[in-house]
């Protein structure tokens, strides 16, 4: 559900020269909607709109920037003044409600505005859009019964969610429980209440509602998030693995949700599952907010996207002011970057404990130079790594065999030629230290540290779908291609 500027129109007031009038301030505007600074552009759109409130594109431009800011219901206010207004003749408004209806999880009112839109325009601009919509709505929407009424829940929604926001728990148990009992399938506010029990300390209503939801809503995002909060905070954390692990293999559409699994992520400490999609709603323009921003940053810092985290962060202050000194740099990120390390080093796969090992190896802090006296080793591998790794962090001279120091210099090599590339990620050097099991496994000799990293840079990349050829990696890694082929064979037969 992607946000669009206005197509292929032009607003009906003309420039007069040397006065800044309506549409000199729509220009601006959607000249900094262009260049994605949103803020600036709903603050020239506000002007121009204000000077001129009656044209209908200065109203449009407005309302789309509102729904990049999550501003969703203003956005429909405004867009419901031009659908009101007979001589605007603007359809697309339909489809922009559509949207915004669909983020408030509103889907019945989504797919009747997406309806009506197609009636309108059933080959216009956004006729593709609508109804890939209108698919999504069909897996997403809830069985709303068609007597309600969407404004009146709107409200009370807000009002919910501006009563949990200021910490008045009790009046948002109690909205919140008016709210179900008139909208018994409106599940947005049984996760709102779980959350509002939970924030109190009754932990245990709050699992039990969480529970109900994904008994009568089954695989409801927001309650599997919930949930795995939940249980973070309770430490069950074997629980924790495995709920991480199924949210791991889902790939939702909404914005909505990419934003909640990765604000959820961060939260547990997952920062490269947290960075994949909080990255990848920032790439596409998203404009979050200050807890958006946040878990942005942790999550750039804790996956070596270091310039990405202190942009990310000047916008949390921007917002908060009151945040700085807790910066993900500073020591509590200290105290977040060993909480990583020991989700990575108790892990239950030895490529996920030899990353452990590596990530260990790169921290100067001397909180983390530790001995891993309380890591169970379940492999001589494991154990040699490990001792190669504290060995390099104490700066002793000790005899290491080849193909310990061979396995550690190929993770750094892919680290140190991808550190800067925002789409390299956890996953290749855990597919590397997979590849390295079983290459010592089979004896397999991983002395050639350029050809083995470019192999399997090489099959990661086109198992991600990244368009990457052999040639490409052949110039990256500096061997040959015919080198690069028979090793690109060798990694073919490891991962079988």
């Amino acid at each position: 559900m992607e946000e669009h500027p206005i197509k292929n129109r032009q607003p009906s007031t003309k420039i007069i020269p040397f006065i800044q009038t309506g549409e000199y301030y729509f220009k601006k505007g959607l000249k900094a909607y262009r260049q994605r600074n949103i803020n600036k552009s709903k603050k020239h759109l506000e002007r121009a709109v204000q000077l001129e409130p009656k044209e209908p594109i200065f109203i449009c431009q407005l309302a789309v920037v509102l729904t990049e800011i999550g501003d969703y219901q203003l956005s429909n206010k405004y867009l419901s003044s031009i659908i009101e207004d007979v001589e605007a003749d603007m359809p697309e408004c339909f489809y922009f409600m559509a949207n915004n209806y669909a983020h408030l999880g509103l889907f019945q009112e989504a797919g009747r505005y997406a309806d009506m839109y197609l009636e309108r325009e059933p080959d216009g601009d956004f006729a593709e859009d609508t109804e890939e919509l209108l698919d999504l709505l069909s897996f997403e929407a809830d069985e709303f019964d068609e007597s309600f009424d969407q404004d009146e829940l709107i409200v009370k929604q807000e009002d919910a969610r501006e009563l949990l926001e200021t910490g008045r728990l009790d009046d948002a148990i109690s909205l919140l429980k008016e709210i179900i009992q008139e909208y018994p399938e409106f599940w947005s506010a049984y996760n709102n209440l779980a959350l509002a029990y939970f924030y109190s300390g009754d932990v245990e209503k709050a699992s039990e509602i969480l529970n109900e939801v994904l008994e009568k809503n089954l695989g409801n995002l927001h309650a599997l998030c919930n949930t795995l909060v939940f249980l973070y905070y309770q430490r069950q954390t074997q629980k924790v693995k495995e709920l991480t692990r199924r949210l791991e293999s889902i790939h939702p559409i909404l914005v909505e949700h990419r934003y909640k699994l990765g604000a959820t992520f961060g939260l547990i400490g997952r920062y490269d599952l947290a960075y994949k999609w909080l990255r990848n709603l920032h790439r596409n323009g998203f404009q979050g907010d200050e807890t958006f921003y946040y878990w942005l940053s942790y999550s750039a810092y804790f996956t070596n996207h270091l310039e990405l985290s202190k942009n990310a962060w000047k916008k949390v202050l921007e917002e908060n002011p009151d945040k700085k000194g807790s910066e993900p740099w500073l020591s509590t990120g200290t105290k977040h970057l060993s909480e990583v390390l020991d989700r990575w080093l108790t892990g239950d796969f030895i490529e996920e404990r030899l990353y452990g090992l590596f990530l260990a190896s790169k921290t100067n802090s001397s909180l983390l130079r530790k001995d891993f006296k309380h890591i169970k080793f379940h492999a001589t591998l494991e154990q040699e790594f490990a001792n190669y790794v504290l060995c390099k962090k104490k700066t002793r001279n000790k005899e290491f065999p080849a193909y310990i120091i061979d396995g550690y210099r190929i993770t750094d090599l892919l680290f140190l030629k991808n550190k800067n590339d925002d789409s390299a990620n956890e996953e290749l050097y855990l597919t590397w230290l997979m590849i390295y099991d079983e290459a010592v496994k089979r004896s397999y000799d991983v002395s050639n540290l350029l050809a083995w990293a470019g192999a399997t840079e090489y099959i990661w990349r086109n198992h991600q779908s990244d368009k990457i050829t052999q040639k490409q990696v052949s110039e990256k890694y500096k061997i040959s291609k015919t080198t690069l082929a028979k090793y690109v064979k060798f990694v073919k037969e490891l991962l079988q």
